[in-house]
């Protein structure tokens, strides 16, 4: 019996490997297929019990399945696969760009800090990729893209329904928007990326008859008590034909008129189906509009006069058509002559003078993914299109392009900085139409964690519409109007540069303090390893910059930010001159003592060192019977001191151009106890400050300075409290102060944390004795232990 139950077992164990290995064969069949639902459907089955697949098989399964979660926008699970995948352990170099995958789901669902580590984690194993370092550097910060939320104003449209309304596009005195409704021609066909329904364009006769709910919170609004039924598709990407490995698959966009001012509060009837001669049985997409809206330019399948088309790969291909419309009948649609069966050409956007067609393609020679185009209308015929280059496109997707009355492009993008999946982005044309300037993100509330696509807007983006699938995620795309009530430019962001007058050599770590001439209200800011600072200041206002370094003569240059007519960078060269040689000329005499740090004596015999920040020269001496010293110093100059001694340390000191600092040097042994000055808490808690924390950098610039030195870092409390509580906080404290030292790479067997409560206090204050807070001041503090010094 017991060989039959184990043959039995085997027997189970077998079938059961078999059919996991039979589930994933028929997920990768759907996944080939582009048929990403199926396929999540099947990889989720088989990975039910993953011991019944082997390593690479289980890996392999893993990376399809969190891809398929992304393509359909379902980026919870998305991020939920990547994580489990990526915590096994590093992946081999063909699945590096789960890497990035990860960092996109994690960034997509807000979580920016772990976006930015995973951001950095792929650029290490892409570093041809800047995308890498490029989202990391947004990561650590997106305050920048947060600055003018408060100017906009965001309204969820009711004319909004369970299925997905994206695209929007102004038409005469109504609104072009593309749906996903039951296809045409009474047929109901169903994409199998998503399983969702194929899409049309649907047409709101008068603008001004659409409704909004209340403003959306900023970088989105949290969901009404509509019900919707959940579709799953992927959002932001194209519905309109099964993917290649270069398309990016998201919903089109087109340009085309102004909104106009003075909406409505009405009710709005149902949405009429805009043509049935163009809508067809398979997708039709964004559509964009000449001037006098007597022709339309939009996006179709390869599909007309009943002939379906496929490229090489059997892949039915997006293409660009035309329509003409006479007596209120669009005519037959003529395809434009840059398409091709081999690659996607959609989401088209008409300059205003109707000369220029912008698009988004995947056809080959991009910079990757799909990039944005330019065709110019010449002799009769759209031209050879061409690329809008490096300062817009991206090795991610560049899509939905607008150009408002001014000439200015909007696009979306997931290649491009951002908060998360398609962030909508905007940048000044050149003359010609053919170039972009510096590209900016719109910021929040217009864009989100999310995808947001599909803007239309007026030259001075005073109001406008724009898509987002902000309140649930996935396949829920909804038209959202805009409106602005505060500044189009929040700030006017400056670069400042501080450089060497005489070898153009930047200046890092320099000081720059400015304020606002009205308000007098002073910053201070550090130059970075390129001698550069960024900052934002507020308009119509008049700015001192001061700039100053050690060895240089300070600078102080103004700046206005009045009469500026654009939010584009602007940039301030301040050059700083070494002092010349007669403004050295004048001397003095520097005298000072070399003492020990426990009880003032004199240390004799000491090196004292003096050195010249001017120039670099170095001074030396030594220290008399009574710990004295002296050096001819030159005015105007600062200087770094030091003492040395064998067995003993010595912190050193500056003496400023000005003269300040003090001259006496205090050195210390083993056995002695440093007070650490200024490292404070909150009450009852241990959190290092940001104030402490500026201390404690003076401590870990000490260790770093004697390597071998080992300390015991001391937390004293006052008496307040009981006598175990203060041992514990006091204990915590100093563990805190540790553990601080060792994230900046002070090696944890060179210090001992140790509290001490209130049993040391430096003076009466102990229970029931009534003191003044400075007294008990006194008693909160930190010392350092010398415990050894080679």
């Amino acid at each position: 019996m017991t060989r039959i139950l184990s043959l039995l077992g085997l027997v189970w164990l077998v079938t059961s490997s078999v059919l996991a290995q039979s589930l994933t064969k028929q997920a990768d069949q759907q996944f080939d297929q582009l048929a990403y639902t199926k396929a999540i459907e099947l990889y989720e089955q088989a990975l039910k019990k993953p011991s019944d697949l082997s390593g690479e098989a289980l890996r392999a399964a893993k990376v399809k399945l969190g891809y398929s979660y992304q393509k359909v926008r379902d980026m919870q699970n998305a991020e939920r696969v990547y994580r489990d995948l990526i915590s096994s352990g590093d992946l081999p170099a063909e699945y590096n760009q789960c890497y990035l995958y990860y960092a996109q789901a994690l960034a997509s669902n807000g979580k920016y800090r772990e976006a930015q580590e995973a951001y950095d984690k792929y650029g290490n194993q892409q570093a041809s990729d800047k995308r890498g370092p490029v989202f990391s550097k947004l990561y650590r910060d997106v305050s920048p893209l947060t600055r003018n939320a408060g100017s906009y104003k965001v309204e969820f449209l009711t004319m909004n329904t369970r299925k997905a309304e994206f695209s929007p596009m102004l038409y005469k005195e109504g609104l072009v928007f593309v749906s996903a409704g039951t296809g045409g021609n009474g047929i109901k066909r169903v994409f199998n990326w998503s399983s969702t329904p194929f899409l049309d364009l649907y047409y709101v006769p008068e603008v001004k008859t659409l409704r909004g709910s209340k403003a959306s919170a900023i970088g989105g609004s949290k969901s009404t008590k509509r019900v919707r039924t959940q579709l799953i598709r992927p959002l932001g990407h194209d519905d309109f034909t099964a993917p290649t490995a270069n398309d990016t698959k998201t919903v089109g966009f087109y340009g085309g008129a102004t909104p106009s001012l003075g909406y409505e509060d009405q009710p709005l009837s149902e949405s009429d189906r805009f043509s049935r001669t163009l809508n067809t049985k398979y997708h039709e997409g964004p559509a964009t509009f000449t001037k006098d809206g007597s022709r339309v330019i939009f996006t179709r399948n390869n599909f007309n006069n009943g002939q379906y088309r496929q490229s090489k790969d059997g892949v039915n291909k997006l293409k660009i058509y035309t329509a003409t419309q006479v007596n209120g009948i669009w005519g037959e649609a003529q395809e434009l002559p840059f398409n091709n069966d081999e690659y996607s050409s959609g989401h088209p956007a008409l300059s205003k003078d109707d000369q220029l067609l912008y698009f988004s393609s995947d056809r080959p020679g991009g910079y990757g993914g799909t990039d944005i185009y330019v065709s110019r209308w010449s002799n009769g015929k759209w031209g050879e299109p061409v690329n809008l280059g490096k300062e817009v496109n991206t090795k991610g997707n560049e899509l939905f392009p607008f150009v408002d009355e001014k000439g200015n492009l909007y696009f979306s993008s997931d290649g491009q900085p951002g908060l998360g999946d398609l962030d909508m982005f905007y940048a000044q044309l050149t003359a010609e139409g053919v170039k972009a300037r510096t590209v900016r993100n719109l910021g929040e509330p217009l864009n989100s964690a999310k995808d947001d696509f599909g803007i239309v807007t007026d030259g001075e983006r005073k109001t406008g519409y724009f898509s987002s699938n902000r309140k649930n995620g996935g396949a829920d795309d909804d038209v959202y109007r805009f409106t602005r009530e505060g500044s189009l430019y929040p700030c006017r962001e400056l670069t400042v540069s501080v450089f060497d007058a005489e070898s153009k050599e930047p200046l890092a770590n320099t000081s720059i303090a400015f304020d606002n001439a009205a308000n007098d209200k002073q910053k201070e800011l550090k130059t970075d390893a390129e001698g550069l600072v960024r900052v934002c200041l507020n308009s119509d206002s008049d700015f001192k910059f001061l700039a100053s370094r050690e060895g240089y003569m300070d600078n102080k240059v103004g700046f206005s930010t009045k009469d500026l007519s654009d939010d584009q960078p602007s940039r301030l060269d301040i050059p700083l001159s070494k002092p010349k040689e007669a403004e050295k000329a004048k001397t003095m005499m520097l005298r000072g003592r070399v003492l020990t740090q426990k009880d003032n004596k004199p240390v004799a015999d000491a090196k004292v060192v003096a050195v010249n920040e001017c120039d670099g020269t170095i001074q030396e001496t030594t220290s008399g019977a009574d710990g004295t010293y002296q050096f001819e110093i030159f005015t105007g100059c600062a200087y770094v001191l030091e003492a040395m001694k064998a067995n003993m340390g010595n912190a050193g000191s500056r003496i400023t151009k000005e003269g300040t600092g003090s001259t006496d040097l205090y050195m210390f042994k083993k056995g002695d106890v440093l007070k650490v000055d200024n490292i404070y808490y909150d009450l009852n808690k241990a959190t290092i400050r940001p104030d402490a924390a500026a201390e404690l950098d003076k401590l870990v610039a000490l260790m770093n300075k004697y390597p071998t030195m080992t300390i015991e870092m001391r937390s004293h409390t006052d008496s307040r409290a009981t006598a175990q509580y203060n041992k514990t906080l006091s204990s915590n404290r100093a563990k805190s102060a540790v553990t601080y030292l060792k994230s900046k790479g002070i090696s944890a067997k060179r210090m001992v944390a140790k509290g001490y409560g209130e049993s040391a206090l430096l003076n009466k204050c102990k229970d029931g004795v009534n003191c003044p807070e400075e007294e008990h001041q006194q008693n909160r503090r930190t010392e350092i232990k010398i415990l050894k010094l080679d």
